[in-house]
């Protein structure tokens, strides 16, 4: 006999949009229509995967998807409740030593996404008498962890700190100062794929007594140290606060923010009470915790090296090609970036490549800072030489043919 309580039906609602909402509805998606902006949910499915974030092939390898089921087993489904609440789990805590002892940081706290992670640190290190300098082509996150923040922001000239130190001489000169300043970049950028002077930028926020936030989104165990700020040598630098997502590289989903020095204790208690995608989000997932911290002790030095070779093969290969040697970035890590002509020829060439079996990334205004369109073709380390050969030759061609 069922349990079940008898419920009358509801009346069902029909009552439509609000006319006003309508019409600035379909005006938006006019002015999409006619600046070529329109996207749709993509599935790459049996596609030569050059696109997606998984650069080492972890999210599908068999001890990853075992570490997420296990965890879910052990669990649950979801967390079930913010971290404060009773959300965190035996999984978070030993993803977060996992990620200090990879990275060398003295403390980790993990988010449920990489986004929320920026918006978190940001809003809780904000507020009046805080002053951000942005790079140009910070991610998107960023961007929005600053504006949120109630912080004061200015933005430097890309990959200039020539730019970030005039910004900097001008808060410490104006009559006003702002007394906490943070100088926000990334280790490699996304767009272009080039990288930060990390250990320059370090030692310029040690002159101005600024704090250095770095996003390692697109180096954590994707570059041949496994992390960009170990490479430069501020894994210990109490100064230094960096972010992370647990989503590419790892293969899995999540954020983190990693700290160091002495002050490493203070500035996560301070999270832990101030940041408000921390403390009102439900924590990670049980299961993608569980497949990043498997996918952790996966990435280790012959895997990055894998990733390293079929990264300078991506870029060898298309710069070979005269009609596209001036035009490919050569990227710091995985991602590499050619210029197109415009956004419509961008556009057409990443249907002519799924069509022809191969997933690249097409990246237009407004998604770009600088305003130029671009191919995002993103190495990965399960890539045989020969599948990534075809697929590069391809590529090329395909550009060729679309652009004449």
């Amino acid at each position: 006999m069922s349990t079940t309580p008898s419920v009358a039906p509801a009346a069902e609602a029909h009552t439509a949009v609000p006319e006003t909402w309508e019409r600035w509805l379909g005006g938006r998606a006019r002015v999409r229509a006619a600046r070529g902006l329109h996207r749709v949910e993509s599935n790459r499915g049996q596609l030569v995967d050059l696109a997606s974030n998984d650069y080492l092939g972890l999210g599908a390898h068999p001890a990853v998807r075992a570490a997420a089921g296990e965890a879910a087993a052990r669990h649950g489904a979801g967390a079930a409740a913010s971290r404060v609440a009773t959300g965190t789990l035996a999984v978070h805590t030993a993803l977060e030593e996992a990620l200090c002892d990879y990275t060398g940081r003295a403390a980790a706290l993990v988010f449920s996404s990489g986004y929320t992670a920026n918006l978190g640190v940001l809003q809780a290190l904000g507020g009046p008498g805080s002053h951000f300098i942005l790079d140009a082509h910070a991610h998107a996150s960023l961007i929005d962890g600053a504006r949120l923040s109630g912080a004061r922001v200015a933005t430097a000239a890309h990959n200039d700190l020539d730019a970030a130190r005039a910004l900097l001489e001008a808060n410490r000169d104006s009559p006003a100062p702002a007394p906490r300043v943070a100088l926000v970049l990334e280790s490699v950028y996304s767009v272009l794929g080039d990288a930060a002077d990390l250990a320059a930028a370090g030692a310029l926020c040690t002159e101005f007594g600024a704090l250095l936030l770095i996003d390692e989104a697109h180096s954590l165990a994707a570059t041949h140290a496994g992390s960009a700020l170990r490479a430069a040598g501020l894994a210990g630098a109490g100064h230094v606060i960096a972010t992370a997502t647990l989503s590419k590289a790892l293969g899995a989903q999540g954020g983190v923010v990693l700290l160091g020095g002495e002050a490493a204790g203070l500035l996560r208690e301070h999270l832990v009470n101030t940041a408000r995608t921390f403390l009102f989000d439900t924590a990670l997932v049980p299961a993608a915790a569980g497949a990043a911290l498997a996918a952790l002790e996966l990435a280790d030095a012959q895997l990055l090296g894998r990733l390293g070779r079929n990264a300078a093969l991506v870029h060898d290969t298309l710069a070979a090609v005269p009609q596209l040697s001036g035009r490919i970035e050569r990227g710091a890590g995985a991602v590499h970036s050619i210029t197109m002509a415009d956004a419509a020829i961008a556009v057409r060439t990443a249907a002519a490549l799924r069509a022809r079996g191969i997933a690249v990334a097409c990246f237009r205004p407004p998604s770009v800072p600088d305003g130029i369109s671009r191919l995002r073709i993103t190495a990965h380390a399960n890539h045989h030489r020969r599948e990534l050969l075809a697929a590069l030759h391809t590529i090329a061609a395909t550009i060729v043919e679309e652009e004449s």
